[in-house]
């Protein structure tokens, strides 16, 4: 199990130039710290002895794109490849371990101009294009293992992973305090996952798009087989927090999620 324990009260960062930066301005204010979120220059993140430096040590990351809770209001950071390859902050860096990505968004942060919560998430890429695909020609997969280690105190909701078309969600991996769900028709339809979810266990979860259907496979067992069809999809995964100020949350409330392995494949 990864740890789940309460995160201490967050700290200014502490100087680390071997930390690749976006090209965006740095993050300000104070940091989070705790679960899966190592201090900057920790020693389980890198040196000469080859243990791993960076999130893309561990993950292939060469078709994904990150978008930060931090930037302009509306207009996020974003890191591309090829500076997403060694990019490390406190939103986005390997956790205590150093066998997992610990995601990290705090409910104060920079939304995306179409939403009212912060993200630390990948965005599926083609390239250095946007990927792009329908469910209704080949077969799309996304393999992920992952963990919710923390979430907001106010509304505890955590969005691990996504279809997205170009307007809005098609389906959601979504938990709501101690209920993992997988959500769909824009929250109108939505199967249980794990009714009891205990912070900072990890899971293995499987979404396979094809012939105008959405498979969602949960440990191994399928658990949901929903008529969905559409084009402009792609695949995202991390911390979308659904949580912010306007809900009464401290702006320095943080929601992490820790990916230990990921993986999106295309056939046909």
């Amino acid at each position: 199990m990864i740890c789940a324990c309460a995160a201490p009260p967050p700290t200014a960062p502490t100087g680390d130039p071997s930390v690749s930066q976006p090209p965006a301005p740095a993050p300000s204010g104070p940091i989070p710290t705790g679960p899966g979120v190592p201090a900057a220059g920790s020693p389980q993140v890198g040196g000469p002895s080859g243990r791993l430096l960076f999130p893309g040590d561990l993950l292939d990351l060469g078709n994904w794109s990150l978008t930060l809770p931090t930037g302009e209001p509306g207009n996020p950071d974003d890191v591309a490849q090829p500076a997403l390859r060694t990019y490390r902050s406190a939103w986005f860096r390997l956790d205590d371990a150093a066998d997992g990505v610990a995601f990290t968004a705090n409910a104060g942060g920079v939304t995306t101009e179409n939403s009212r919560y912060p993200r630390s998430e990948l965005r599926e890429m083609d390239g250095p294009a946007k990927a792009s695909w329908s469910n209704e020609s080949g077969t799309h997969i996304l393999d992920v293992r992952e963990a919710v280690t923390v979430t907001p105190s106010v509304k505890p909701e955590v969005v691990t992973a996504q279809i997205h078309d170009a307007k809005d969600d098609v389906i959601e991996i979504r938990l709501e305090g101690t209920r993992l769900l997988a959500e769909y028709d824009d929250g109108d339809s939505s199967v249980v996952l794990d009714p009891a979810y205990v912070l900072g266990t990890p899971y293995d979860l499987r979404i396979v798009a094809t012939g105008g259907r959405v498979v969602v496979s949960y440990n191994g067992t399928e658990t949901l087989d929903a008529p969905l069809r559409g084009s402009g999809w792609y695949f995202k995964a991390g911390s979308y927090v659904q949580s912010n100020e306007e809900r009464g949350e401290s702006p320095d409330a943080v929601g992490t999620v820790v990916v230990q392995a990921l993986k999106a494949t295309h056939r046909g």
